[in-house]
């Protein structure tokens, strides 16, 4: 008899139940508007990809083409870096969810004074705050999907066991 595939830890909502207003106040005031919700997304399938987690990497990428968002921007996130489709002020949002992500060369920060810089020149303090509260809300997300396991594809409410 085949099991049927399920996540290893049961919703954790229902668990802590206070965890669904922190997560809606999150998205609350990551959705300010000064960061567009694109580059919020992109930077979340950056977090997925670096972290190996297909279930962040689906959710993250369904959630881009639900926004109109092409295959080839979405497809080049994983090769940001030289990929020419995504603006300045992408790349530098791309760089620092990268550097916070990515251990850095021994010696080095984690977070280099050039990278902050280049947000910097491309966000204001509003927006910047803004972006890095948002890469701190895939953070806050990544233990959960890698150690409780959520099926891809699926909506978490729908799939935790």
């Amino acid at each position: 008899m085949t099991e049927t595939p399920r996540s290893r830890m049961s919703n954790p909502v229902k668990t802590l139940p206070d965890l669904g207003a922190l997560t809606g106040m999150m998205f609350k005031v990551i959705g300010n508007g000064t960061v567009p919700q694109s580059t919020i997304s992109l930077v979340h399938l950056r977090a997925g990809q670096i972290v190996a987690n297909t279930y962040l990497t689906t959710m993250h990428t369904d959630a881009l083409r639900a926004a109109g968002e092409t295959e080839a921007r979405i497809t080049a996130v994983s090769s940001w870096a030289d990929a020419l489709c995504f603006t300045p002020a992408e790349r530098a949002a791309l760089a620092l969810v990268e550097a916070v992500l990515t251990a850095p060369a021994a010696g080095t920060e984690r977070v280099s004074d050039e990278v902050f810089a280049e947000a910097a020149e491309h966000y204001d303090e509003k927006a910047l705050t803004t972006l890095v509260l948002a890469i701190s809300q895939v953070n806050f997300f990544i233990p959960l999907a890698l150690i409780g396991k959520p099926l891809p594809g699926q909506a978490a409410s729908r799939q935790w066991t």
